[in-house]
């Protein structure tokens, strides 16, 4: 009798046990899951990036420059330029701040390579804003996060 109760217990026992693994197998499968969605979507969804936006617009005044443009038919021209970015959030604006310099440079050496016929045109300095977004877009670091630069308005624009 004493075998009977024994063997009784123990087979609660192993039920109790294999209950408890799928239980702790189930949350895992689930965490596992979660993980694997959150992977396959991604970090930069629509609502991820519209968190991160700021609610008002952010400005990012860069002071003006003047550059030398290349060379025509008329000579040597002048471009007297400034340029206002609106940013998605004050985090690019601290970044863009912190790197002004590196921004600077990458501005001068894009204007100063452009010709006076092309950006005399609409289109010319809306292709010009677009080349400057990519410019800017591009990592100043190798931790940089992705900067929310969402347009170039032209404050001052004139060739001479």
């Amino acid at each position: 009798m004493a075998d009977a109760k024994g063997k009784g217990k123990t087979k609660w026992l192993i039920a109790l046990m294999v209950l408890i693994m799928v239980a702790v197998t189930g949350v895992n499968a689930y965490f596992l899951l979660q993980n694997l969605n959150n992977a396959q979507t991604g970090t930069d969804t629509a609502e991820n990036k519209a968190a991160k936006r700021a609610a008002e617009p952010i400005f990012v005044k860069i002071a003006p420059f003047t550059v030398n443009l290349q060379p025509d038919r008329y000579g040597p021209r002048l471009l007297y330029t400034g340029l206002t970015l609106l940013v998605g959030n004050s985090d690019t604006e601290a970044q863009l701040a912190s790197h002004m310099p590196q921004v600077r440079n990458r501005l001068l050496l894009l204007l100063s390579g452009q010709q006076a016929d092309t950006l005399t045109s609409a289109s010319g300095k809306q292709q010009l804003a677009q080349s400057i977004l990519e410019q800017l877009r591009r990592p100043m670091t190798d931790a940089q996060p992705e900067l929310l630069i969402d347009d170039v308005l032209f404050t001052e624009f004139i060739v001479q």
